[in-house]
């Protein structure tokens, strides 16, 4: 999940660059990570890195581009302005995963991340986007004909980047995921921001729906339940959070979920005998109910959590 770095992305594997490499013979056959693995760097190294990067691959090759480290990722924004520079160099890049950092190089709140509307305006044709971190995080309201894949990983995301997908217009969308995270994290997502993505208004396309990672799942599941959105879903992911019964109660009593092909709930606190219930009740679903949590009591209070905070 987030304890390694991807080896491949895209379809592609990955390829740190360095300079002065070798390039493989085929430099549009893999996904380019760029990196300065130094917590310490000075700012002006993985500007410098960008640079070397573009002079030694051709731009019309750069497919996917993922960014690692770029230096105190604690304090210093994600640098992503470095590849909106690029965009008239690089007219094939359909896929990039900005901050695909671990826990040891920076924990997923601390990630410092910047305004990524840019990205999406400067690279119309761009198809797979994930954010790795939420701390800082913005996005406006934008219209993209290309994307089909967005992925936001987080221990705490920001309520407003969520109301800026749902205003978006995204007619090519078919994955959207959103790892809502925690309140001490950061989470600032309610009810009110979830309710344009889950009308789907600018998402006519979406198939795949992960409201993920979520210590709000069972106050949200009353609106998914009777959302527009999820009638012409084949995946609905409500995973990594603190689903408890009341959650699932309130998801069963809506409309009918039996056409969906999945339904994930796995990392979830439900009973054995809500687990037989939601199965019983979808007949040819697969439904992932794996790890199951125990409630944890402390001084009398109980305790759920979600999969991934700091």
């Amino acid at each position: 999940m987030i304890n390694s770095h991807v080896s491949s992305f895209a379809g592609l594997p990955e390829t740190p660059f360095t300079p002065g490499m070798v390039l493989p013979e085929d430099p549009s056959a893999v996904a380019w990570r760029l990196e300065v693995e130094d917590f310490d760097a000075d700012p002006g190294e993985f500007a410098d890195l960008v640079a070397a990067f573009r002079e030694a691959v051709p731009g019309e090759a750069v497919r996917a581009v993922v960014v690692g480290e770029w230096g105190d990722a604690y304090e210093r924004e994600l640098p992503v302005d470095l590849l909106v520079d690029a965009a008239a160099e690089w007219t094939g890049l359909r896929a990039v995963f900005l901050a695909d950092l671990v826990s040891e190089q920076c924990e997923i709140s601390w990630l410092t991340l910047p305004d990524i509307t840019g990205l999406l305006t400067a690279y119309p044709t761009l198809e797979v986007l994930w954010v790795r971190g939420g701390n800082g995080l913005r996005l406006s309201p934008v219209r993209h004909t290309g994307l089909r894949e967005l992925c936001f990983e987080s221990g705490g995301l920001p309520g407003a980047v969520v109301r800026a997908v749902g205003e978006s217009e995204l007619p090519a969308l078919e994955q959207l995921v959103f790892w809502l995270g925690r309140s001490d994290y950061g989470a600032t997502t309610g009810v009110d921001e979830l309710a344009p993505v889950l009308t789907g208004a600018g998402l006519p396309a979406l198939r795949h729906l992960g409201l993920c990672n979520s210590e709000i799942v069972n106050a949200i599941t009353p609106m998914v339940a009777d959302a527009p959105v999820v009638a012409r879903l084949e995946v609905l992911d409500l995973s990594m959070g603190v689903l408890a019964d009341e959650g699932l109660d309130a998801l069963l009593g809506g409309q009918s979920l039996t056409h969906l092909r999945r339904l994930d709930l796995h990392h979830h606190y439900l009973s054995d005998e809500a687990q037989q219930r939601v199965v019983a009740a979808l007949p040819g679903v697969d439904v992932d109910l794996s790890e199951a949590r125990e409630v944890e009591v402390y001084s009398g209070r109980e305790y759920r959590f979600t999969a991934v905070g700091e």
